[in-house]
Parts: C-alpha cells; structure tokens; sequence
C-alpha cells in the first residue's frame, strides 16, 4: 500500500487521507488504485457507515495530478497516461455513485484532481483557506475529472468561466456556487473530525451545526458580467465581448485569456456544451477518458507542461515570435501557432511556445495538432 494515502478505520468512518505534502497531494496512479480498493472494500462493509476525505499535513487539499508524468508520456505512447486516467476517472465515478455518505475536507488547494475527488463526495466542505480551481487550459489540458458535468451545472455561465480562465475560487465563492455544502472555519475541523468519528451516524447534521458564517462571495458581484462576456460557446465571441467591454474587469480577464491555450479552451467549451446534455455521470466520463488519451499528445499541452513546469520561455523567444508573425514565414504550417497569433496576438505565451519549440529546439520539427474529437479514443 502507498504511503501517499493512509488508509484507515476509525469506528464507523472509513478515513482517506492524502498524504504527498512535497507535491500538495498531488494524485498519482498509485493512490487513485489504493482509494478505490479502500471504497470497494468499505461498501459492503456494514461496519463503516460513512467515508471522510481530507489530507494528514501540508498547506493544500489537493493539487490535481502527476501532469509532468502525462506530458512525457504523451511524448510516447500515451500507456502510462492513459493507465493514470482510467484509475483517477474510475475513482471518481466510484466516488460520485458510492452508496454510503461521503465527505471531503477541501481545505487548502484543490484543484483538478482535488476537484475531481471532492465533487462527487455528499458533503464537501469548504474553509477560509480553499482555493478552488480547474487551471488545466493554461498546461493546454482541459477541465477533466468531471469537469464537463460540474462546470455545466454550475449558475449561468460561472462554469465557462472557470474552465477557461482558471479562476480561483476561495470557500465562501465555492459554497454560493454549489461547489461545496458547507462553509467550516480551519480552526474547528479537528473537532469536526472527532465528532463524525464519535457518532458517524449523525455526521450530517454535525457538519451544519459546526458550519460558520459564510462571508460575501466575491464572485456574486461579477456574475452578470460573466453571463453576458461569456454567454457564447465559441471561443473567438467571448474575446470579441471582452474586447468590447470597457470594465476593468473584462480587461484584466481577456489578459488571462491570452495566456491559455486556444485549442484547450476551444475544447473545454465544446466539452461543457455537451456535458450539460449527458445523460449520466459515466456518459461524462466515458468521453473525458476517450479526449484525454487524445488531448496529451498535442503539442499544446506538452509544451505548456515542459515550459510552466520544466522551462521558461526566453524573451529571445518571444522577440523572434512577433518577427516571425510578422513576416508570415515557418509558422503558417504549425497550426498551435497560427490558431494562437489569430486569436491572441504576438504576446500570446502558447504561440511563444511553439515558436521556441522551432528557434530552440530546430532538430525536430512539430506536426500539426490533430483534430480532438469528444467522441473518438485515442
């Protein structure tokens, strides 16, 4: 068993706790296979009334998942990648249909693979110290995990908005959204957990009487904003909105925008769109299974990965970008690029990428990214 989740049985409540503080309990395939045989086996365990979800030390929940392992193995054949998105997405459609009442402890970070595992739980909680986000256009990913079935859900357009720019949400946000059930202040989760683990059979009505005051929801104020700049599910129209808008606030999000990946944030709309209209959870992630397979071996994603993560991108870089734009030369047969430079300009960071991949890295040549389809495996 993996040490980077502990496994236990405290009376009636089954404990899953993260415990990877060097990487914020980033998931790997190992603990994603370690929860899941922990969850099997407590189903049918009549002894274990409810499941509680936290991590044991560090400053976040969790951080989302091994994405430096995707892109290398999106580099190749894709079998570690794939094998790493078949255990977390089994784990989290184990999670969303699991009998038993669940609860997850966002405290701290959560993110992608945080999200993914604290969505599907009965009752999520949220403190002054969440950050809750799906970041995945800005590596040239797209909001996994369920994120087509969550974001599509969320009030208006509040689920575009994070799934293109990667907003931040902290508890009090999370919890007007309907992104956690209930708001608990950091200071009183030690006693929470001892109550639930003294009277596990009560554990609903011990979190609402531990639940705090909920603050003001920055988003709230925002709100007619995004469902107006981002009512379209086409790309090009929320930039146009954006563009129109006078606010400060559209402004300071188009310069957001500019930093994701065109083809990321293209697919996470489509993605959204149909995510809406599935019928089932395990429709959602049949076809986020079927696209990510897809999606890690794009070059948008791998040199996002490579340049936010293992790189930085010189400013060398970026000075022969404009002057390659400008003349129209090598980049018009490298679609990222092209797609980047329409929709963002010179400055965008993923046309800087690719650009760099060419100047810097000229002894091997970049294919056109292949088309993504929802539908079709990789």
């Amino acid at each position: 068993m993996s040490d980077d989740v502990l496994i236990s049985a405290e009376r009636g409540v089954g404990r899953i706790r993260l415990n990877r503080p060097k990487a914020i309990h980033a998931l790997t395939t190992e603990m994603c296979e370690v929860m899941s045989e922990a969850l099997l086996r407590w189903r049918t365990d009549s002894n274990i009334q409810c499941i509680l979800i936290d991590h044991a030390e560090g400053r976040g929940f969790c951080a989302g998942g091994d994405v430096v392992m995707l892109a290398k193995s999106g580099a190749g054949d894709a079998h570690k990648a794939k094998e790493f998105f078949f255990a977390e997405y089994r784990l989290n459609h184990l999670l969303f249909s699991y009998e038993k009442p669940t609860i997850a402890i966002m405290d701290g970070i959560t993110m992608g693979g945080g999200v993914g595992i604290s969505q599907p739980c009965t009752f999520k909680v949220a403190t002054e110290n969440t950050r809750l986000a799906m970041p995945e256009t800005g590596i040239g990913l797209f909001p996994d995990v369920g994120g087509g079935w969550y974001l599509s859900r969320l009030p208006g357009r509040a689920g575009q908005f994070m799934a293109l720019t990667g907003a931040r949400l902290d508890g009090a946000e999370c919890t007007y959204l309907g992104l956690a059930t209930h708001y608990i202040p950091t200071a009183s989760l030690e006693e929470l957990v001892d109550r639930i683990v003294t009277a596990p059979d009560r554990a609903q009505g011990t979190l609402g009487g531990a639940s705090g005051i909920l603050p003001d929801a920055k988003i709230a104020d925002n709100l007619a904003l995004i469902n107006r700049l981002f009512a379209s599910d086409r790309l090009e129209e929320i930039l146009t909105a954006l563009e129109a808008d006078d606010s400060e606030w559209s402004e300071k999000e188009l310069l957001t925008l500019r930093t994701k990946s065109p083809l990321s944030c293209k697919v996470s709309l489509r993605l959204l769109a149909e995510g809406g209209t599935r019928a089932t959870f395990a429709d959602e992630m049949r076809a986020e299974y079927a696209l990510a397979g897809r999606v890690v071996r794009t070059h948008d994603f791998k040199e996002g990965v490579n340049a936010l993560l293992i790189e930085t991108v010189s400013e060398s870089a970026r000075i022969a970008l404009a002057q390659e734009i400008d003349r129209g030369g090598e980049l018009q047969a490298v679609s990222p690029a092209v797609e980047s430079a329409k929709l963002f300009g010179a400055s965008s960071f993923f046309t800087r990428l690719v650009l760099y991949a060419i100047t810097h890295r000229n002894t091997r040549k970049l294919a056109n990214v292949p088309s993504v389809s929802l539908c079709s495996a990789g």
